[in-house]
């Protein structure tokens, strides 16, 4: 690829390199989605793993050959150590700007910003630290006031210890405090099989088991659009911020945490902030008494700082304060 210098007049064009993980793709799209809609932004996906990059054009940030029909970008984000190479061989296109979404396992001055939660702890004037994951969720104008609740699945991971016996435990537990209430149940890739299976025994006429290989695209923000309350395991931080964007109350089910878990810490500063609620305040939770007065909404917050610092032609309408309730 040439390196262009010839720009459209008007909107910016933002250039999303992207692994294809769930996780990784969502934020990308959280950012992008809010750079559309207060700039016009026009979103390009590129899929890293397409193109090949040797390691001596990332280290000298020589570009390789890309669509010709792709526009000049004026930014260029990358989610995921898989889309790094390509980042950075392509930081000297002419006048584009660079970032990455989480924390680099290169040095901060070969880009011109990052962008990643607040547990990752690193302090500089070129990064923004956010309240967990961007995400593509928006926040609910209203939470609906019918008894309908979503719990939500990880499976093992290094971040907290794994239990079947112990989440069953506890879903049963919620379930029969709370019998009038309707329940959706919801796995991920990593959810066991086996938690699986015996989940769908509790099928019934208001508990609806979903296996992820059922769900489609905005499958977790319709049901989270029609819940009352969230639960949500803490292993999964992408879920625990979803439901927290949307603005339904959320609590997280008792799992122990591994030591030194920076996703543990950043779990906990979600609580200790009032995004969520621990396991043992499942009463506030289930009474909706736990909705933040201010809305988190970080894909919005991070797109407003890329705004002001990287894409400064660019006007953006005015941000939202605190919940819309009409």
């Amino acid at each position: 690829m040439s390196n262009p210098t010839d720009r459209n007049n008007g909107a910016p064009a933002v250039w999303l390199l992207t692994d294809n993980k769930a996780g990784h793709r969502n934020q990308l799209k959280g950012l992008g989605n809010r750079l559309r809609v207060l700039t016009g932004a026009s979103l390009h996906w590129i899929d890293a793993s397409e193109v090949e990059v040797p390691v001596w054009r990332a280290l000298l940030g020589i570009a390789p050959t890309l669509n010709a029909e792709l526009p000049a970008p004026n930014l260029i984000v990358a989610a995921g150590t898989g889309t790094h190479r390509l980042l950075l061989s392509l930081r000297r296109v002419s006048r584009a700007k660079t970032l990455t979404l989480m924390k680099p396992g290169f040095p901060l001055s070969w880009v011109d910003g990052v962008i990643t939660p607040a547990h990752d702890a690193i302090h500089s004037k070129h990064v923004l630290l956010t309240e967990g994951a961007l995400n593509s969720i928006t926040p609910l104008a209203r939470i609906t006031d019918k008894p309908e609740a979503l719990i939500l699945l990880g499976g093992p991971s290094p971040h907290f210890e794994w239990d079947n016996d112990v989440l069953l435990g506890q879903i049963n537990n919620l379930i029969g405090q709370y019998p009038a209430w309707r329940w959706t149940i919801g796995g991920s890739r990593r959810t066991p099989e086996e938690l699986l299976a015996r989940l769908a025994e509790l099928q019934g006429p208001k508990i609806t088991v979903v296996h992820p290989k059922d769900t489609y695209q905005d499958w977790l923000s319709h049901q989270l659009a029609a819940s009352r309350a969230a639960w949500v395991t803490p292993d999964s931080m992408s879920m625990v911020c979803e439901a927290a964007t949307a603005g339904v109350p959320t609590g997280i089910f008792e799992l122990a945490a591994r030591p030194a878990s920076r996703v543990a810490q950043g779990v906990g500063h979600l609580v200790e902030n009032g995004r969520i609620a621990h396991w043992t305040d499942h009463a506030a939770v289930m009474a909706g008494d736990t909705v933040p007065t201010a809305t988190l909404w970080e894909s919005d917050r991070a797109a407003r700082w890329v705004i002001d610092r990287h894409l400064p032609a660019s006007r953006a309408i005015p941000p939202v304060n605190k919940r819309t309730t009409e």
